[in-house]
């Protein structure tokens, strides 16, 4: 099964995606690619501005508003949907912007199907629900193409100072809250561009890098400053940053991609899901050939089984060591990387990655049984993929190394252990969010987190300056 190996016409190292070089330091523009852009198209345009108001005429503007209850941030749904019926866009991107900073990337990026869109009444109706998303979208693209900016409050000499550890969906939002009522806030990100998993991870034809980008440029207007390059290794450099700020908030995310744990995996021609999205994302990859094999079966392993598809390799594999109704990703995802031409490959395990005469790579795999839940390898039934990338994505692993340093703050399963309504740490002067908090849910969820936390840092410095 497969095609034969031959030689690639790439190259990939084993180096982390953090690690690839990026195209300058602290700038927040990528160059264009036509190419990129052609083979990442999007997989929903947007609607022109009449469709849009049609659409918008479908919302039943529900009093109650199971909608705006879905989301994690509670964008009041009917009340932006409205404002695009009356032609009013800025005031629709405003109100959304009043619950969610990142409103542009959450409507690219967001599970709508579970989230807003699932909960609309139009299902109760037996009608198609109503596309919460792109006019979400619409109204934040008509915004953030006019360079508005957003009101912040005026400073005080006694205003909070706060250094957001990682430039992640849940420390822009933490960070933008905080200057929009009058506070300080520094984004400290150990990479070139901000953004987080919106600009590295997150597939281009859902979310672009510079639609990412552009978003954080609204923020930094407002006030919020930025260091790139700033990693934060050790519990000296915290207690540096102590000194200088008056709370953290740890938005760090989650670690690197588990590791498949055989023989070849530090070959060359292996590497992660992330690496292969932030690399053709930051245009380190343009193009690939031959065969792709991606392990795993989440979200992530579809978003990179379909960037190979569309990065132009002619076969990709995506296997998977349990059966199709077991897949983690959402149906949807699933489906799509069907249409997208993925292949996939029940009840098989890698168990060695080898090189071969051509310049290739040989998967060899096992077929396995599940009995009670564990995984079993069936006698006999060795199975080789000659292929010329191998791409692992069975999930991330907490980022456990900058924790332990943090001997004041409790870590409980690969979480940083906090109050969830707030957001604070059991040390009073470190709050969280995101990833590293929640374990790894949406984007729109380390929006929440963020907000909430920056909030609360705000009541505290306002009862102490009571």
């Amino acid at each position: 099964m497969g095609c034969g190996a031959r030689p690639r016409n790439f190259e990939v190292k084993r180096a982390g995606y953090d690690n690839f070089p990026e195209v300058c330091m602290s700038t927040t523009t990528l160059p264009d690619d036509p190419l990129l852009r052609e083979r990442f198209s999007e997989l929903k345009p947007p609607l022109a501005p009449q469709a849009a108001v049609i659409e918008a005429d479908r919302c039943l503007y529900c009093f109650d508003a199971p909608c705006t209850g879905a989301c994690p941030t509670h964008i009041d749904v009917p009340g932006f949907i409205k404002r695009i019926a009356s032609g009013n866009l800025r005031g629709s991107a405003l109100r959304i912007l009043d619950a969610n900073i990142l409103g542009g990337s959450c409507s690219r990026s967001c599970p709508v199907e579970v989230l807003c869109e699932g909960a609309c009444v139009m299902h109760r109706l037996n009608r198609e629900p109503i596309q919460i998303a792109l006019l979400q979208r619409h109204a934040m693209d008509a915004f953030l193409a006019a360079g508005e900016e957003l009101l912040t409050a005026p400073r005080a000499s006694h205003s909070v100072r706060v250094a957001c550890i990682g430039g992640g969906p849940a420390s822009l939002a933490c960070a933008a809250e905080l200057c929009r009522n009058g506070a300080r806030a520094t984004v400290i990100e150990r990479r070139a561009l901000p953004g987080g998993l919106n600009t590295y991870g997150v597939a281009e034809y859902k979310l672009s890098a510079a639609d990412s980008l552009r978003e954080v440029e609204m923020i930094r207007r407002m006030g919020v400053e930025f260091r790139f390059g700033a990693g934060v290794e050790t519990a000296a450099d915290l207690e540096a940053l102590e000194s200088e700020f008056d709370y953290i908030f740890l938005g760090v995310g989650l670690g690197a991609m588990e590791r498949l744990n055989i023989p070849g995996e530090e070959m060359d021609g292996v590497m992660n899901a992330l690496e292969l999205i932030a690399a053709y994302k930051t245009r380190h990859i343009r193009q690939l050939t031959g065969t792709v094999v991606v392990v795993g079966a989440g979200n992530t392993a579809i978003d990179a089984a379909n960037a190979a598809r569309r990065l132009g390799a002619e076969t990709v594999y995506l296997l998977y060591r349990r059966g199709e109704s077991d897949i983690p990703a959402f149906d949807f995802e699933y489906e799509h990387a069907k249409q997208e031409g993925v292949q996939f490959l029940w009840r098989r395990q890698p168990t060695a990655i080898r090189s071969d005469a051509h310049g290739g790579l040989l998967l060899d795999t096992i077929q396995v049984r599940e009995l009670d839940s564990t995984i079993l390898p069936i006698p006999d039934s060795q199975f080789t993929i000659a292929c010329h990338l191998v791409v692992p994505a069975i999930g991330q692993s907490p980022f456990m190394q900058l924790m332990r340093e943090l001997r004041k703050i409790e870590v409980n399963d690969g979480r940083i252990v906090a109050n969830r309504a707030t957001g604070q740490t059991r040390n009073p002067r470190y709050f969280t969010g995101g990833d590293c908090a929640n374990g790894g849910r949406e984007v729109v969820d380390a929006v929440a987190d963020g907000k909430r936390a920056a909030l609360a840092m705000l009541k505290i410095a306002e009862a102490a300056y009571a």
